[in-house]
């Protein structure tokens, strides 16, 4: 034998055995004049995840898929014809169910001629040894047939290596990874990386979001260059994030058969390239993309703005925010302002009466469609509208769980150039600060509306004299949350007065722990140890609270403990019950760090955790459940006398790593030292005697309220003690608001929508009686809530929909007492819950053409009401405080 050819045998040897243990395949191919002929199956699922007794939707479709190749040039490129034959589909209809709830005999699905005749319709794709290079349809068909084709042309997407690459098919431009093994090929798709034309939105807060938990692995045999099979299941879980309970569960299965024996098939087209083939088929094909497009139902039974107007004056609207029909009624409206022109939009806001016309904007802001905002822009008149109207529109603004640039825009437009009510104007800046923090998380800080309303805000900052302005302007940043807002909110903590200190480290706080940077703890520092002047109580406080809580190093955490031996008793007792607070929570950041520094006996000792003030902090746990974690906390800080400086109570949400303020109400009381005695700061002028109110609602600072201003307004409120609670929020919120569209494999769409509403109601009141020597404050909320969760499967051949309605209705009292008739001052401290009624409905619905059908399946039921026992010690005062008031 020729040397050389012995060579170049055992050369070829070598890269087939190489090839063989990298696992690689030999190209693949079809042959000319043959007809390949695939038996096509797929299975389609969709269930609720919560109640296994209510059947789903289940479809199931069959076909012959019948493929030749047409034309190849000399680099390996093909062009194929593919068509679909005799397609018939299946469905488990409600009627032919077992009384027991087990399935039926599946009936056939009638198709109409019309969808007969688009599926047999031909699509081309040019193929290249596995790879879909490019697809060639009918433009003018269906969508949904359209798309089916889509998801049968990506089953012939595959790649004869392994390895990890980027492919696109129905699902879109996805990140795929192959492995090999013998005759077999398997593609784990990554869902997540999937990159296609935008057609849903979501909550900004992902508290509020759907969790969603796909899985796409598809199966190839291939045998001497011909693919024999392929495989392809698909599973997607989605659940709300609050409750994983409530959730659906898509599945989805395709099956590709090569049918033997192979058959003769037409003759290839000649043509020098790609285009010339093409044009020698029967027809004109237009290049298409492999992405499945976007589908949209038609809602035939959805309530029409123009039809409700029409019986207007004979409809009545439900308005108190804590009953779950209002929320309902709440959402229902929002989604009629979704579908409705501008015209119908302002005829409702306009005859709309004065009791229901709140109720109205607020749905009128929360569709946020260009209709309703065009709407809300020619008829809100600030210098007309009473301004709770005004406060309304602006902070249902500010709670849009996804706000738009053109919603900033109408803000800004109403507050550029007018005089406003002072009250006006600072519920329009915090919401401008909310507003412009959301827009940056959704990663739409560019937007010009985002910064003008920065530049609102940091410009009003710097022009401000008044204090109470500084105050609001710094608020705004703190909703806005802006890391590069960081420096100039130092320089106010450090150099301001009291209020603008407070304003500044309270923004400060809102900051994640990323944020809170070397120099930011710098300044902390300095402000808690008073290194360059003396600060307020409660901002020194503030500022040891943001070097506790963000990743604190152990010296800072020594530091803070040893300070507390030369701080007043009732600051050093509030600082070493915080601290104990946070080793008893197990999610506090940095419980560890802490547990470790108390075991050294020198610093966990009597002398340091026996101050004998009257001061506490608390904070324990309300709900525990495997998604969310709620906690309530309670801070009191009192004067040397006994009086009460400020106290915050906080009820806060953590679920899957995100924590949420979902209500923080805060009463602070100033000037109260020289009624006492006390000394007022060197170089500081005595503050003014003032008790007001401040709160976070769902992350949105709102402004602030004033109960007294100066003695004489003191001895007013003293003397009238009795009237009705100041109210801090009352509204409808439309929290939760998402619409996800899921191409499936097949080519199949499941849309997913969320929208959960808050009717909220929360009043706060402060009663002093001299007579009595007591102090009462009171918070009470009463809210509803309404979660519609729906998921819409969309085939040529059948419409599904699955639908979870959960609503419940909610009171939550916060009373505290304080009698300081003796010494010490007794303090009582009660959080108690009244019942709950609750109710989960769930519905599945189907449609094939002329036939329809509904299932329902419901539970109702009451939770008891509690009163949560903080701890023992308040136990023992509240029954002696209470005893004696009886």
């Amino acid at each position: 034998m020729n040397p050389q050819a012995v060579s170049g045998y055992v050369c070829l040897l070598c890269f087939s055995f190489v090839s063989t243990a990298k696992g690689d395949l030999q190209l693949l191919s079809f042959q000319p004049r043959t007809l390949y002929q695939y038996h096509y199956s797929l299975d389609v699922q969709l269930d609720h995840t919560s109640t296994p007794s209510l059947q789903g939707a289940w479809l199931r479709a069959e076909a012959l898929v019948q493929l030749h190749r047409l034309w190849k040039d000399q680099e390996g490129e093909e062009l194929l014809q593919v068509q679909i034959r005799n397609l018939k589909a299946q469905h488990e209809p409600e009627e032919k169910r077992s009384q027991d709830g087990a399935g039926g005999l599946p009936a056939e699905i009638a198709l109409s001629q019309e969808a007969q005749a688009e599926l047999q319709k031909p699509m081309f794709i040019s193929w290249s040894s596995g790879k879909v290079k490019a697809f060639y349809g009918d433009e003018a068909e269906s969508i949904l047939i359209s798309n089916l084709k889509r998801g049968i042309i990506s089953l012939l997407q595959l790649q004869p290596h392994a390895g990890t690459t980027v492919e696109e098919d129905v699902s879109g431009s996805c990140q795929v990874t192959y492995t090999m093994s013998n005759h077999s090929i398997t593609k784990t798709k990554d869902l997540f990386s999937c990159t296609k034309p935008e057609s849903g939105f979501t909550s900004v807060n992902q508290i509020f979001g759907v969790k969603w938990h796909p899985t796409s692995k598809s199966q190839y045999t291939v045998k001497d260059n011909l693919l024999q099979s392929v495989l392809v299941e698909e599973s997607h879980m989605l659940s709300l994030a609050l409750r994983s309970t409530t959730g659906v569960k898509i599945s989805s299965r395709q099956q590709l058969q090569l049918v033997s024996p192979l058959m003769p098939g037409p003759a290839e087209v000649a043509g020098q390239n790609l285009e010339d083939a093409l044009a020698g088929t029967e027809r004109h094909h237009q290049p298409l993309g492999m992405a499945s497009l976007p589908f949209r139902r038609i809602c035939t039974r959805c309530p029409s703005l123009r039809a409700y107007l029409k019986a207007f004056d004979s409809q009545s609207v439900k308005t108190n925010t804590s009953k779950a029909a209002t929320m309902w009624q709440f959402q229902r409206f929002i989604q009629m302002l979704r579908r409705a022109k501008k015209r119908d939009v302002l005829q409702l806001l306009r005859r709309a009466p004065e009791e229901m016309l709140p109720f109205v904007v607020e749905a009128a802001v929360a569709a946020q469609s260009v209709a309703s905002l065009e709407a809300l822009s020619d008829f809100m008149d600030f210098g007309k509208h009473p301004k709770s109207l005004l406060e309304k529109f602006l902070y249902a603004a500010a709670f849009s769980p996804r706000p738009s640039g053109e919603l900033l825009r109408l803000v800004l437009y109403k507050l550029d150039g007018k005089q406003l009510a002072p009250e006006v104007w600072e519920s329009g800046i915090v919401a401008v600060g909310a507003l412009v923090g959301k827009l940056c998380q959704q990663k739409l800080c560019a937007l010009q509306e985002v910064e003008r309303g920065v530049k609102t805000v940091l410009g009003g900052l710097r022009g401000a004299e008044e204090e109470s302005k500084v105050v609001i302007y710094l608020l705004a940043l703190g909703n806005a949350v802006l890391p590069e807002s960081i420096p100039t909110l130092l320089d106010h903590a450090e150099e301001g007065s009291v209020a603008i200190t407070t304003a500044a480290v309270s923004a400060l706080q809102r900051f994640p722990a990323q944020h809170i940077s070397s120099k930011v703890k710098r300044a902390m520092r300095r402000i808690f140890h008073e290194k360059r002047k003396s600060y307020d109580k409660t901002c020194r406080l503030a500022a040891a609270e943001i070097l506790l809580n963000n990743e604190p190093l152990p010296m800072d955490i020594i530091n803070i403990l040893l300070a507390t031996n030369e701080l007043e008793t009732e600051m050093a007792t509030f600082l070493l019950l915080k601290v104990q607070s946070s080793l008893r929570a197990n999610h506090h950041p940095a419980r560890k760090i802490m547990k470790d520094i108390m075991n050294d006996p020198r610093i966990n000792n009597y002398n340091f955790f026996s101050k004998a003030g009257i001061s506490s902090s608390f904070s324990g746990p309300l709900t525990v459940t495997q998604d969310l974690l709620s906690t309530f906390g309670l801070d009191l800080l009192f004067l040397e006398g006994g009086f009460l400086r400020k106290s915050i109570s906080d009820f806060s949400l953590l679920s899957h790593g995100q924590q949420l303020h979902a209500a923080q109400v805060t009463i602070e009381a100033q000037g109260m030292e020289s009624m006492l005695g006390e000394n007022v700061l060197e170089g500081e002028e005595e503050p003014e005697l003032t008790a007001g109110m401040s709160a976070i609602f769902f992350d949105v600072h709102l402004r602030p309220i004033i109960f007294f201003q100066g003695y004489t307004d003191l001895m007013a409120k003293v003397l009238l003690s009795g009237g009705e609670p100041t109210s801090v929020v009352k509204g409808n919120l439309l929290l939760m608001d998402h619409h996800q569209v899921i191409p499936l494999q097949s080519g199949l769409q499941v849309t997913v929508k969320l929208q959960g509403g808050l009717g909220l109601d929360i009043s706060a009141d402060m009663d002093v009686s001299i007579w009595e020597q007591e102090l009462k404050t009171s918070i009470n909320a009463r809210g509803s809530l309404a979660i519609d969760l729906q998921a819409e499967l969309d085939s040529p051949f059948l419409q599904a929909t699955m639908r979870s309605q959960t609503d419940a209705e909610s009171s939550i009292h916060f009373d505290t007492m304080l009698g300081f008739s003796s010494s010490p001052v007794l303090m009582c401290l009660q959080l108690r819950e009244e019942q709950v009624p609750y109710r989960e409905i769930f519905t599945i619905s189907k449609s094939a053409r002329s036939q329809s059908s509904t299932a329902r399946k419901g539970k109702q039921g009451t939770m008891p009401g509690r009163e949560f026992a903080l701890h023992q010690a308040n136990s023992k005062v509240c029954s002696l405080l209470l005893k004696v008031g009886e």
